[in-house]
């Protein structure tokens, strides 16, 4: 038998699943808290140019506001005059009065109105050194990118187990010690093994699950993971609002991985992946501890009749899906709409730091969009279609964000709620292509390189995740009356082409997963209708080529 097989008379989904499942819910939590507190450590508090030892952002009596007039050059946003940022008037050497000339400052103040302290302020990350806050992110990213490759690899040698453990310890020391960072470049250093590490703790941890995990209850099981991820985020924004100091936070988000040494005794490992090393008399003790738990029965020798794979079948390559014009077609869509969901969703979440208003109630409605969208989306999937729900969830996004340009240009200060509101509606766009795109891209890519068809796709995902800190700092590195909606544009810009394209896409609602490419090819035709196939002038070449073309026909229509 396979091992789904077995699965399905052990309990595709039993006690033992759904408590392990707990346990690494929980790890995936811990792995968001600090994956996502660098939003507020890098967020760049009001700031100008620093008039001497003594001064603070605050204005402390008329002397001093006398001081920075004289000092500080007023610059217009939108509607508002605001004290410059970033120059200062330039003095002559004589002494006297300051002229209209102004220079570049070295040293700032900042409004300690909403941050004790942040990263930004520690390392003067602001002005010219302002893209070194992009250069952050993206090293997150990247490290993602590598971690999520690279142990993958080291998961498929070593198993799921040893990875979870190890990579969630060293995520623990290596988080801890990014409090102690001495310079803003050992910090991105930092931040480049944490996500390595977290990459490695969250992918393992999945496919760990999924492997446990019946073929009915793995979309349930990995939309799940994500409702978790977004309950991590609204204790984050509640950890985040009390600590307003960025080491005391880093500390804080840091010491719950210490937790997962508990792995060592509540995780087991995967049995599919011990019986393809040979592994069986151990894979035989978990398989029979978890018959005990959900209540079946287990022959002594049930691994001996569990086959992973056909020995006969030939390998198959991803560029398999290259060789037919369709097939490239929906591949490069699939790969685009990888890399345009990852853009949106992680470029909004970072774009919380632009937005007018409290950064902690914008972090809160966008987490609540989040869970919002992975709700809906999971009632809809098996009513819509995943064709519907994915374009509805890209379009939407994308005429929310470019919707964002009209309030900009054509409203006041006092309108930029209406800006919050389009972000947020674009948030929950963003989520429901995230949730849909991982269920969507398994049923089109066919059985035989299906694993590679999503390790490809998340490849490109990754790279939209590299790219979106430098969209999200757009409108603030190029400045101007855009700033807040620039990045919002080039985010709905390019949803709203991944939802147009997205309508070339077959559906796969009620219908079998292909198997084989030539299935793949076929997923664009469509079955006889209904009523034809009642008819008994149906014949039978018809009835097998659709069944050929993967539908899935209820039994009356079969008849």
């Amino acid at each position: 038998m396979k091992f789904d097989e077995a699965l399905e008379h052990l309990g595709e989904f039993g006690w033992y699943q759904k408590r392990l499942y707990f346990v690494l819910c929980i790890l995936t939590c811990i792995v968001a808290l600090q994956n996502q507190a660098v939003i507020f450590q890098l967020d760049t508090p009001d700031h100008r140019c620093s008039l001497g030892v003594n001064d603070t952002y605050q204005v402390q009596d008329a002397h001093h506001s006398s001081l920075i007039n004289m000092s500080i050059p007023w610059e217009t946003d939108r509607d508002k005059q605001v004290l410059s940022s970033c120059k200062m008037y330039q003095y002559p050497q004589n002494g006297s009065q300051p002229n209209n000339l102004t220079t570049p400052c070295n040293a700032w103040v900042f409004d300690k109105s909403t941050y004790e302290s942040t990263l930004t302020e520690k390392f003067s990350i602001v002005c010219d050194d302002l893209v070194l806050r992009s250069h952050s992110y993206m090293a997150g990213f990247a490290g993602q990118m590598a971690g999520a490759l690279v142990m993958g690899l080291l998961s498929d040698l070593f198993g799921r187990r040893p990875l979870v453990l190890i990579s969630s310890v060293a995520k623990a020391i290596v988080t801890i010690g990014m409090a102690f960072v001495p310079n803003v470049h050992v910090y991105i250093a930092f931040r480049v093994l944490e996500c390595v590490c977290g990459g490695a703790a969250f992918t393992s941890t999945l496919v760990l699950m999924l492997e446990l995990t019946g073929p009915s209850r793995r979309v349930f099981v990995a939309i799940i993971m994500e409702i978790f991820w977004c309950f991590s985020q609204f204790a984050l924004g509640l950890i985040a609002y009390f600590v307003r100091n960025w080491q005391h936070l880093q500390l804080i988000t840091s010491f719950p991985s210490a937790l997962s040494i508990l792995c060592y005794w509540l995780v087991p490992e995967s049995p599919r992946w011990l019986i393809a090393r040979g592994r069986k008399p151990e894979a035989q003790k978990i398989m029979q501890k978890m018959a005990y738990v959900n209540g079946v029965e287990c022959s002594d020798n049930i691994v001996e009749n569990i086959t992973l794979i056909n020995d006969k079948q030939k390998p198959v390559k991803i560029t398999q899906m290259f060789t037919t014009p369709y097939l490239l077609f929906i591949t490069v869509i699939i790969f685009f709409n990888w890399f345009v969901a990852s853009l949106a969703y992680y470029g909004l979440n970072l774009n919380v730091q632009n937005l007018s208003g409290n950064i902690y109630i914008n972090f809160t409605i966008s987490n609540t969009v989040e869970l919002v969208s992975y709700i809906t989306c999971m009632l809809l999937l098996d009513r819509l279609g995943r064709k519907f729900v994915q374009c509805g969830c890209l379009l939407l996004g994308g005429i929310a964000c470019v919707c964002t340009m009209f309030p900009v240009i054509y409203g006041k200060s006092s309108s930029d709620w209406v800006t919050v509101v389009l972000a947020m509606l674009g948030k929950l766009g963003a989520s429901g292509t995230f949730a849909t795109v991982y269920v969507y891209t398994a049923e089109l890519f066919p059985t035989v390189i299906r694993n590679s068809g999503l390790g490809v796709s998340s490849f490109f995902a990754r790279i939209g995740g590299m790219v979106s800190p430098y969209i999200a700092d757009l409108g603030v590195l190029l400045g101007g009356d855009l700033k807040v909606a620039l990045p919002l544009i080039v985010f709905g810009g390019l949803s709203i082409a991944a939802g147009l394209l997205t309508l070339f896409l077959p559906e796969t609602l009620k219908r079998r997963l292909p198997e084989t490419i030539e299935d793949a090819k076929n997923m664009r035709k469509k079955c006889p209708k209904t009523k034809s196939l009642l008819h008994t002038e149906t014949t039978n070449v018809e009835m097998e080529s659709c069944q050929r073309r993967a539908c899935l026909l209820e039994p009356t229509e079969q008849t």
